[in-house]
């Protein structure tokens, strides 16, 4: 079976895209799994720069074709921040999710609701020659000041989704993977991985 590299150290990110590539005949690797140990610095001013640093470090370190996504929350109100540096958002040293969070809601509280706002993703998908391709998904919808839904990771139980009053965390994983960001991008990379993979 054809191994693809997902370059990521997230189990959540990872169980997301098994379940939307569970219909190609592929065997979903990470970089634990191969004992690589890469630090790629996200230096790129655009989602895709990011992604493409990581899935072609990777791809050239294993050998593998590799998979990298880059993806951020944009709220209007505050000109599309976080954006890029979303999983970096709080000052405090070594922040969790809720802490991203909090500071998220606290820069939003003088700005009058709704707060519109929208996830975005670009993947990169990367074959050890260096050749890159890409991938986009956005999913619209707006931040609320209450989190809501075990599921998820990040922003997801305070970003709720345009015509469906459900939080990100509060979807099941089919559902999630119909309408998210992520599985929109990977919707639309399934063409690509196929013609690079000779599927």
């Amino acid at each position: 079976m054809l191994k693809l590299l997902i370059a990521t150290g997230n189990r959540g990110k990872l169980r997301e895209l098994e379940a939307l590539l569970k219909d190609l005949d592929l065997e979903l690797v990470m970089p634990k799994d191969l004992g690589l140990t890469l630090e790629v610095e996200e230096t790129g001013s655009t989602y895709a720069e990011n992604a493409a640093l990581k899935a072609r470090a990777f791809a050239q370190a294993s050998g593998l074709v590799s998979l990298a996504d880059d993806s951020g929350l944009e709220v209007e109100a505050l000109g599309g921040a976080p954006g890029l540096y979303s999983a970096r958002y709080s000052p405090l040293p070594g922040a969790s999710d809720s802490d991203r969070r909090a500071y998220l809601l606290q820069n939003l509280r003088a700005h009058p609701r709704p707060w519109t706002a929208r996830f975005h993703a670009t993947i990169a998908i990367a074959a050890p020659d260096g050749r890159v391709r890409f991938a986009e998904g956005i999913c619209p919808g707006e931040i609320i000041p209450e989190a809501r839904g075990m599921g998820g990771f990040g922003y997801d139980p305070i970003f709720m989704l345009d015509d469906l009053g459900k939080t990100m965390a509060e979807l099941g994983m089919d559902e999630k993977n119909r309408l998210s960001h992520r599985a929109r991008a990977v919707q639309a990379a399934i063409p690509v991985l196929k013609e690079i993979l000779g599927l």
